[in-house]
C-alpha cells in the first residue's frame, strides 16, 4: 500500500466534509437520560391504555402507536465505548457518556470500542538501508480517539491499522541499516529508542485519518534473514576481534611509551636506538600476544 500523501480536506462548520459528505470530526449527539424518559413513557402508556379501555375512543390508537415507537430510542453506552448515531444516512453525533439514554427512535446506532488495543505484526522480510535482507516485527499500542472518523472515514479501522502499521514498518526498515559498524550513524539494532520514536511518528501521521492514536510502538523482533545470518555473524565476530585488537595495540603502545619515559627520566639505563627498538619489539610481543610468553633471562651484557 502506498503512503498516504494526500492531505485531509478541511471540514466546514458542522464537522461534515464537503469532499465525501461524511463526518470528519466527532461531535456530541442528542440524548436524554434513559431512566426518566422510561418512567414518563411508562406512565403515558398506562394512562393512555386505561383511557382507551374505559372510553373506547378510536382516536387514542394513533397515540398508542406513537408511544410504541419510543422504546426503540433507548440504548446503553458501556464504559470505554462510544455510540455513533445516523439519521437517514446523515451523521448526527456521538454519545460517549456511560449509561442508559434515549434519542430519536429513527436513528441508527453503532458502537465503537475506545479501549486500548495491541497489534502484533507478523515477521516481515525486508531489505535494510544497506540492502541486506532482515526480519522485523513490531508491537503497536493504539486506541480510537475519534469514533466518527474511525467508522465513517475508513472502511475497517482495525484492518486499516494493521495494513498501515506493516507499511510503516517496511518503510522504516529501509531507512536504517541493521547495524552501523563504524558508529557514525543510526542503526536498527543500536538505536532502538530512536527507531521506536520514528516509527511512532510515522504511524501517528498515517493513522490520524482513521481517528486512531498511537500510544507506543516498539520493535518486537529484529534479525538477519536465515540465508545470510551465518555470514553476518562472522562479520560481527571479525568486527569485534578487530576492535579488541585495536584497543590492545593502543594500550600496549601506551605502556611501551610509559616504560621508555620512566627509564629515561630516572636514568636507570642508557639505551641506544637499536636497543630501544629491540625493547619496544619485545614489549609489544609480550603485551599483544594471546598466549603467555616465556621470557629469556640475559645474565650477561646487553651488548
Amino acid at each position: 500500500m502506498n503512503e498516504l500523501q494526500q492531505a485531509p480536506v478541511p471540514a466546514p462548520q458542522g464537522g461534515v466534509s464537503t469532499r465525501s459528505g461524511v463526518a470528519s470530526a466527532e461531535r456530541p449527539a442528542f440524548g436524554l437520560p434513559g431512566i426518566p424518559v422510561f418512567l414518563v413513557w411508562l406512565l403515558a402508556m398506562v394512562g393512555t391504555g386505561a383511557l382507551y379501555i374505559t372510553s373506547g375512543y378510536w382516536a387514542l390508537l394513533p397515540v398508542l402507536a406513537l408511544l410504541g415507537l419510543i422504546p426503540f430510542g433507548f440504548f446503553i453506552v458501556q464504559p470505554n465505548q462510544a455510540t455513533n448515531l445516523t439519521l437517514f444516512g446523515r451523521y448526527v453525533g456521538t454519545e460517549r457518556r456511560n449509561g442508559l439514554y434515549w434519542t430519536n427512535p429513527l436513528t441508527v446506532r453503532k458502537s465503537v470500542s475506545l479501549r486500548i488495543r495491541n497489534f502484533n505484526s507478523e515477521r516481515l522480510k525486508v531489505n535494510d538501508a544497506a540492502g541486506s535482507p532482515i526480519e522485523i516485527a513490531a508491537v503497536i499500542v493504539w486506541r480510537v480517539v475519534d469514533s466518527a472518523r474511525a467508522v465513517f472515514d475508513v472502511e475497517d479501522y482495525a484492518e486499516f491499522v494493521a495494513i498501515q502499521s506493516e507499511t510503516a514498518l517496511r518503510h522504516l526498515a529501509s531507512q536504517y541499516p541493521y547495524d552501523e559498524y563504524d558508529g557514525a550513524g543510526m542503526s536498527l539494532r543500536g538505536n532502538a529508542d530512536e527507531v521506536a520514536e520514528a516509527l511512532g511518528r510515522e504511524l501517528a501521521a498515517r493513522l490520524r485519518h482513521a481517528g486512531v492514536e498511537v500510544l507506543e510502538a516498539r520493535l518486537s523482533h529484529l534479525a538477519y534473514s536465515p540465508e545470510i545470518a551465518g555470514a553476518m555473524l562472522q562479520r560481527q565476530q571479525a568486527s569485534a576481534i578487530i576492535a579488541a585488537r585495536q584497543q590492545i595495540v593502543q594500550g600496549a603502545v601506551g605502556m611501551v611509551q610509559m616504560a621508555l619515559k620512566e627509564l629515561s627520566e630516572q636514568d636507570i639505563v642508557q639505551l641506544d636506538e637499536e636497543r630501544k627498538a629491540q625493547m619496544v619489539s619485545n614489549l609489544l610481543v609480550v603485551l599483544t600476544s594471546e598466549r603467555g610468553t616465556q621470557p629469556v633471562v640475559n645474565a650477561g651484557s646487553l651488548y
